[in-house]
Order: C-alpha cells, then structure tokens, then sequence
C-alpha cells in the first residue's frame, strides 16, 4: 500500500507562485513513476505532470515552461512548482503514484485569481 498526503494549495494573485509538496509512505519501493493532476469543477481530471523513477518528466502543453515537478527521495516528497499561476490553472490538484497499483491523494485546491 502506498499513502499520498498533499498539501501547499491556497489563493494566489494571477503571476503569483506556489509549490504543491504529496508525501508519500507506505510501500514506495513499489513505485514506478508519480504524477500531478488537476481537476476544474465540470471537467474532467487532466494529467498535469509525470516524473519516472529514472528522474524523466513530462508536461503538459498548458503548464510547459511554468510548472515544475521534482521529487526529494531522502524526504519521502514529490513536488509541484507553479510559476506565472493563471486563473485557469484554477482546479484541485491531485498525487498520484503507478506501481503494482495506482494511489491517489486527497486533493489540493488551488485558486487563482484575476
């Protein structure tokens, strides 16, 4: 089993930044890649950003170049740097963890304002 805790979302100004910390326990040896997700309320749950256990990352179109996924192994931590925040990055954010299984947190809502 693996647990996802996420936390650091909040209400920012458009242009302003937060960072997006998921803490994980439980079986992480099992983990093959973890990923950010957000969802806007009527839409569905879009992947936002994706990084391996290798250390490779992806994004998506519309955060590329703004958001920022990293990990810390020592701290059990994945992260999520955003950047130059838009109003339509408004959504709540999810961890997700693919393994053996799939894992998912709690969700973190994000608000940003015009």
């Amino acid at each position: 089993q693996v647990q996802l805790v996420e936390s650091g979302g909040g209400l920012v100004k458009a242009g302003g930044s937060l960072r997006l910390s998921c803490a994980v326990s439980g079986t992480i040896f099992s983990i093959n890649a973890m990923r950010w997700y957000r969802q806007a309320p009527g839409e569905p749950r879009d992947l936002v950003a994706v990084i391996t256990s290798g250390g490779s990352t992806n994004y998506a179109d519309s955060v590329k170049g703004r958001f920022t996924i990293s990990r810390d192994n020592a701290k059990n931590t994945l992260y999520l740097q955003m950047d130059s925040l838009k109003p339509e990055d408004t959504a709540v954010y999810y961890c997700n963890a693919v393994g053996r299984y799939e894992y998912w947190g709690q969700g973190t809502q994000v608000t940003v304002s015009s």
